[in-house]
């Protein structure tokens, strides 16, 4: 049995179906019961549990193969990461209750930056669960290529890709959610051990690795319209995300410029980076459908 939190969501829900396909069972971890049916039709185990709460999260994981741990994403975090640290120590408290026999957990790249951003919650995460004695994974993938959807309605409508991530031609690594599930899945299953002293580490990228102006490229060929890439000046980013609600719109900002300065990347070598095999153009062909 595998239990998968963050299964509702486009990487949970794709590892636990590459997980069914293999024949392997599959407990879908949700938040309110309704949530569970569509799993529970497919023939899932369903157990309910809120990400901070240990105990029912540890009857959730008890007698499993392996756990995949997806923490939900957090946009506008307060200060100081307050919710990630809940969950965490939530985390850490039912799987040490549950032992599973293989952990997997979803980070991101650049989760070993020392300076402070947005995905520094995938940081808190780590250092929680590292010294836990399992067999754990962190999954760290890149930047995820289904970002795009916010950007499908101008490109459609203004021929624009209004960009963050600059300089525009600057190559960055990027990979779709399909391959983070289905690598997830993979890791799960993988019959070689883990040793539990030595957390196992995987970076994940897709294809290729793709500047704003072949983004943009892609978006002219699926939309069937011309798309130019154009960079979204620093100095306006603060009010640009207020204005769409956010709280604090610091830690966005500093992982912004942890990828336009570098400094978020993959820790290993370009060479121990697993590939993808979905690229740009099938995830925006996905999207616009």
């Amino acid at each position: 049995m595998y239990a998968i939190t963050g299964i509702t969501g486009q990487v949970g829900g794709a590892a636990a179906r590459a997980l069914l396909s293999a024949g392997r069972p599959v407990r879908a971890i949700v938040r309110s019961a309704d949530k569970g049916w569509p799993w529970a039709e497919l023939g899932c185990e369903v157990a309910v549990a809120e990400m901070t709460d240990a105990p029912a999260l540890a009857r959730a994981f008890a007698d499993t193969a392996g756990v995949f741990v997806l923490p939900p994403p957090n946009f506008d975090p307060a200060p100081g990461f307050p919710e990630a640290r809940a969950e965490n120590a939530a985390l850490r408290q039912a799987l040490e209750a549950a032992r599973p026999a293989r952990v997997v957990c979803l980070s991101t790249v650049g989760a070993q930056a020392a300076q402070p951003n947005l995905l520094s919650q995938r940081t808190l995460m780590e250092a929680a669960l590292r010294t836990l004695p399992l067999a754990i994974t962190f999954l760290r993938p890149a930047w995820f290529l289904e970002n795009l959807r916010w950007d499908l309605a101008q490109a459609r409508s203004q021929g624009v890709l209004s960009s963050y991530l600059q300089p525009l031609e600057r190559a960055l690594p990027m990979v779709a959610t399909a391959d983070v599930g289905r690598v997830a899945a993979e890791l799960l299953m993988q019959p070689e051990d883990v040793r539990p002293e030595v957390p196992h580490i995987v970076e994940l990228e897709g294809p290729e690795r793709l500047t704003q102006h072949a983004i943009a490229a892609a978006l002219s060929q699926v939309l069937g319209r011309p798309v130019h890439a154009e960079a979204v000046p620093r100095e306006t980013w603060g009010a640009i995300f207020r204005a769409q609600g956010m709280r604090d719109p610091v830690p966005r900002i500093q992982m912004l410029d942890g990828f336009n300065e570098g400094w978020l990347c993959f820790e290993g070598a370009d060479a121990s980076v697993r590939k993808g095999t979905v690229g740009v153009l099938d995830v925006i062909r996905s999207l616009r459908d």
